[in-house]
This record gives C-alpha cells, sequence and structure tokens, in this order.
C-alpha cells in the first residue's frame, strides 16, 4: 500500500512526475497508468499526481507533450507501417533515430527544467533567507528593549527600596522620640500632681506658750 505524504512537492518530484507522464504518453499509455506509477516512485495517491499534474506541472511542459504526442503518432504509424512493410530493418532504424532524437530533445529539456528547478529555489531561498533575517533583526531590538527596559526596572527598584529603607529608619526613630516625649510628659505630670499635694496639706508651727499654729 502507497503511503500518503503530506509534505510539500519538491522539484525532483515535478521532474519526477513529468518524465513518467511524457513517457506514458509517448508510449500511448493512459496519463492514469502514469500517475499510478508516479504515485508508488514518491510515495502519494495517483489522485494527488493528477491534481499535481494538471494544476502546476502541465503548464510548464506543454511544449514537450506536443513532441510526445508527436513521437506516439510516429511510433503508431511506424507500427502499422512495419506490419505491411517488407523490410522490417529499416523500419526499426527510423524508429531508434527518432527515439535518439526525442530522447535528446527531452534530455535537454529537462536539463533547463532542472536549471530554471534550481534558480527558482535559490530565488526562494533567498526570499526566506531575508525574511528570517529581518524577523532575527526585529527579535534583536526587541531583546535590546526589553534589556533596557529591565535595567531601567532593576534602577527604580533599587531606589525605591532605598526610599522605603530610610521611611523605616525615620518611622522608628520618630516612634522613639514620640515615646520619649510621652514619657517626659508622664514624669512631668507626676512631679505637678506631688507638688499641688505638697502645697495643699496644712503646715503648722509652735508659739512661745507651747501652741500649735496652723501656717496659711
Amino acid at each position: 500500500m502507497t503511503a500518503v505524504r503530506q509534505d510539500a512537492w519538491s522539484p525532483d518530484d515535478d521532474l519526477i512526475l513529468a518524465e513518467v507522464t511524457l513517457r506514458h504518453i509517448r508510449e500511448g499509455s493512459t496519463q492514469l497508468a502514469a500517475f499510478e506509477e508516479v504515485g508508488e516512485r514518491i510515495a502519494r495517491t495517483a489522485a494527488a499526481c493528477g491534481f499535481r499534474w494538471n494544476s502546476c506541472v502541465r503548464k510548464r511542459y506543454e511544449d514537450a507533450i506536443q513532441i510526445a504526442k508527436q513521437q506516439r503518432q510516429k511510433r503508431s504509424y511506424l507500427r502499422k507501417q512495419n506490419v505491411a512493410a517488407t523490410s522490417q530493418v529499416s523500419s526499426l532504424a527510423v524508429l531508434e533515430q527518432d527515439e535518439r532524437g526525442f530522447k535528446g530533445d527531452i534530455g535537454s529539456l529537462d536539463e533547463g527544467l532542472s536549471i530554471d528547478a534550481v534558480i527558482r529555489f535559490l530565488r526562494t531561498w533567498k526570499t526566506t533567507y531575508q525574511e528570517l533575517s529581518r524577523q532575527i533583526r526585529s527579535f534583536e531590538r526587541e531583546v535590546k528593549d526589553r534589556e533596557e527596559e529591565l535595567i531601567r526596572l532593576r534602577a527604580e527598584n533599587e531606589r525605591l527600596s532605598h526610599e522605603v529603607n530610610s521611611a523605616q529608619t525615620d518611622y522608628r526613630t520618630v516612634n522613639d522620640d514620640y515615646k520619649t516625649l510621652i514619657q517626659i510628659m508622664d514624669r512631668a505630670r507626676r512631679l505637678t500632681v506631688l507638688t499641688e499635694e505638697d502645697d495643699a496639706k496644712p503646715r503648722f508651727k509652735m508659739d512661745a506658750n507651747g501652741n500649735l499654729e496652723r501656717i496659711e
């Protein structure tokens, strides 16, 4: 059972499809048979090969298709002539000569198409490389911006940490001063109360006769 590939068609796949299909046309076979043979060789379905041929590859091989059809007609004609002709050797010589000429034409065509495929691949690769380079530059700029932002945030965090530490130190100082002030005020209040109590107590003195006399 032929495996079904899901990847894109490569230039080599297209070339195999063209070579096999042209050979089947030239030999008087059907395109369906060609697609089945190609499918077995490149692990694709015959339907996928047929769709690829009709939608893309066929357009690039119009001239080769016409040559293959002409060769098919010549082969058919020569087969008929060989049946009726008395000189089968001569007919076979003509057929072989035509076959060699056709193969030479197809070989030249395939060579040109292979070069075109390489050129297309290189152009595609160049475009892809340029796009990747642009994305890499964009990522590098983004990374640089992120690094600068990180440095700024670290500096801001350090500044805020210093401010928090300073505020905590000021708070502890003020709190200590406040406690000290409360203690001073409390001692002053107690001294004031004691002084008032001392002033409120009656005082006496003894006169010459030995009697106590209250001092106002």
